[in-house]
C-alpha cells in the first residue's frame, strides 16, 4: 500500500509539472506574440547602424544602441567587456572590366572580400583561368596559372535541403582561395558568391591568407556575372579582366561586447547565456545576420519581465563582437570565463537569420539529450521541432569546448543564402512573426533549462 501511495504521488507530481509546462509555454509564446518592441528594436539597429563591421564607427553605434535596448528591456546591470579587433576598411572602388574580342567589354558586379588586400591603384590586368575547386588548382598547376586571375566558379549544390550544408561545403573557396591560387602564381582570385539565388548581389565574406607567401587581392562576383563571365570565356579563352579594389588593413582597435544580466533568484552564480553578434558586413544592414540574433536575445529578458517568470538562474544576455572577421568577441568571453571558474548551464546563440524557427542544434550530452528532448511536445504547437546533436554556433563554440552545453536556433534555411553577406540583408527583408517566434522558442528553451537543469 505504501508503494502504491508513492507511485500516485510521483504520477500527480509529474502530471502537475506537464500542466505547468505547458501553461508557461504558452504563456512564454504569446508574450512574445504580443509585442512589437522586438520589431522595433531591429529597425533601430539596421538603420542607425547599418554595415557595422568590427572596428568601425557604426560597430561603435551600435554597441551604444544595444546597450540602451538591453537596459529597456529590464537588464538589472549592462556592462561591455574589451576585446581588440581588426579594423579593416572596403574602401570606395570596386571595379571589375571584362574585354573580349567576342563579347566586347562589360562591367560586372563585385566586391572585396574582408580582409584582402588592394590591387596597385592602376589595377590589375591579366588572363583569366575558370576553376571549379582546389584539385582543379593542382592540376592546372603553376604552368597554366603564373600570372592569371583565377575564377573559382562552383556553384552551391541546390541538392542540399538544409542550405548550411550547401554554404558549409564550398566556402572554404572564398577563405582559403587567394592563398592557394597564390601558391600557383595567380595575381587575383574571383570567386562565385555564396548563394543559391541567381541575382546581381555580391556576397562578401571573410578570407584568410593565413602563411602564403604573396598576398593577392580578392573579391567576389554576382552569380549572374558568374554565368555571364563563364559563358565569355568559353567563346574568349584568352580575354581579358581588369580588376581594381582600394580596400586596407588598419591597426587593430579596441571593441567590447555587450553583457546584460537579470540576477537569480537561487542560483545568482550559475549562468544561462543568450545571445548574437552585434557586427555585420559593411555592404548590407546586417538584419538577418545576425541583427535578429540580437534583438531575440535581448527580447528574452523583455519577455521574462514582462510574464513575470524569475529566473532561477542568472540570465546573462550577450551581444558578442567580432564573429564575421576573427571571432575575438567569443574567445574573450570564454577565456574570462575559465578563468573566473564560472558555472555555466547553457549557452544558446542565434545567428541562422530570423527566420521561422524549426529547433535547436545542440553540442550536449546523450545524458543531458535524453532529458531535453522530453520538453520537445511542448514546442510542437508553435512549430518547432527540430531537436538534434550536432553543431552549436560560431559565438559560443568556445563555450563547448569548456566543456559547456551549447544549442544554436534552427530556422528555416531557404532563404538566408540569398541575403547573408550581401547588400540585400536589410530591414524589410525580415518578418516581425518569424523574429517574435524565434525569440520565444528561445525564451521557452531557457525556461526549461532554468526549470529543471538542477533536478
Amino acid at each position: 500500500m505504501k508503494y502504491q501511495i508513492i507511485f500516485l504521488l510521483a504520477i500527480i507530481a509529474l502530471t502537475g509539472n506537464s500542466q505547468k509546462d505547458s501553461l508557461t509555454t504558452r504563456k512564454i509564446f504569446n508574450t512574445a506574440l504580443l509585442s512589437n518592441q522586438i520589431y522595433e528594436d531591429l529597425g533601430v539597429l539596421c538603420k542607425e547602424s547599418p554595415g557595422r563591421l568590427c572596428g568601425s564607427d557604426n560597430a561603435a553605434k551600435a554597441i551604444n544602441l544595444l546597450s540602451g535596448m538591453l537596459k529597456d528591456a529590464g537588464a538589472d546591470t549592462v556592462y561591455l567587456q574589451e576585446c581588440m579587433v581588426r579594423k579593416w576598411d572596403r574602401g570606395k572602388i570596386e571595379k571589375c572590366l571584362v574585354s573580349s574580342k567576342s563579347g566586347g567589354t562589360f562591367e560586372t558586379d563585385i566586391c572585396a572580400l574582408g580582409g584582402s588586400v588592394s590591387t596597385p591603384e592602376k589595377g590589375i590586368t591579366a588572363q583569366v583561368i575558370e576553376l571549379k575547386n582546389f584539385d582543379d588548382l593542382a592540376k592546372a598547376g603553376k604552368e597554366k596559372i603564373n600570372g592569371k586571375i583565377v575564377f573559382f566558379n562552383q556553384p552551391l549544390n541546390p541538392e542540399h535541403y538544409y542550405t548550411f550544408n550547401a554554404y558549409g561545403e564550398f566556402a572554404k573557396l572564398r577563405v582559403y582561395g587567394a592563398k592557394e591560387a597564390s601558391a600557383y602564381g595567380a595575381v587575383a582570385v574571383i570567386v562565385r558568391s555564396m548563394t543559391l539565388k541567381t541575382d546581381n548581389q555580391p556576397h562578401t565574406g571573410i578570407m584568410r591568407y593565413k602563411d602564403a607567401a604573396v598576398q593577392i587581392p580578392g573579391a567576389a562576383i554576382s552569380t549572374v556575372d558568374a554565368d555571364r563571365l563563364s559563358l565569355s570565356l568559353k567563346n574568349d579563352s584568352a580575354l581579358t579582366v581588369s580588376l581594381t579594389l582600394d580596400c586596407k588593413e588598419l591597426p587593430e582597435v579596441p571593441s567590447y561586447n555587450v553583457i546584460a544580466e537579470i540576477k537569480g533568484s537561487e542560483f545568482p552564480d550559475e549562468y544561462i547565456v543568450a545571445g548574437g553578434h552585434t557586427d555585420a558586413w559593411d555592404n548590407g544592414e546586417g538584419a538577418h545576420d545576425d541583427g535578429a540574433g540580437c534583438v531575440q536575445s535581448i527580447n528574452i529578458l523583455r519577455i521574462f519581465k514582462q510574464a513575470e517568470i524569475k529566473p532561477r538562474h542568472t540570465l546573462r544576455i550577450i551581444m558578442f563582437m567580432d564573429e564575421e572577421v576573427d571571432q575575438r568577441g567569443a574567445k574573450k568571453y570564454a577565456e574570462s570565463v575559465s578563468q573566473k571558474k564560472e558555472k555555466h548551464i547553457l549557452a544558446l546563440e542565434s545567428d541562422r537569420g530570423g527566420y521561422t524557427p524549426h529547433g535547436f542544434s545542440m553540442e550536449i550530452s546523450k545524458e543531458l539529450y535524453e532529458k531535453v528532448i522530453q520538453w520537445k511536445k511542448h514546442f510542437l504547437m508553435y512549430g518547432v521541432w527540430f531537436f538534434e546533436i550536432g553543431g552549436s554556433g560560431v559565438d559560443v563554440g568556445p563555450l563547448a569546448k569548456l566543456g559547456i552545453p551549447c544549442m544554436g536556433l534552427v530556422t528555416d534555411s531557404q532563404r538566408y543564402f540569398d541575403i547573408q553577406h550581401a547588400p540585400s540583408d536589410t530591414f524589410d527583408k525580415v518578418n516581425k512573426r518569424e523574429l517574435q517566434l524565434g525569440s520565444a522558442a528561445m525564451a521557452t528553451m531557457i525556461w526549461f533549462f532554468d526549470q529543471y537543469f538542477a533536478q
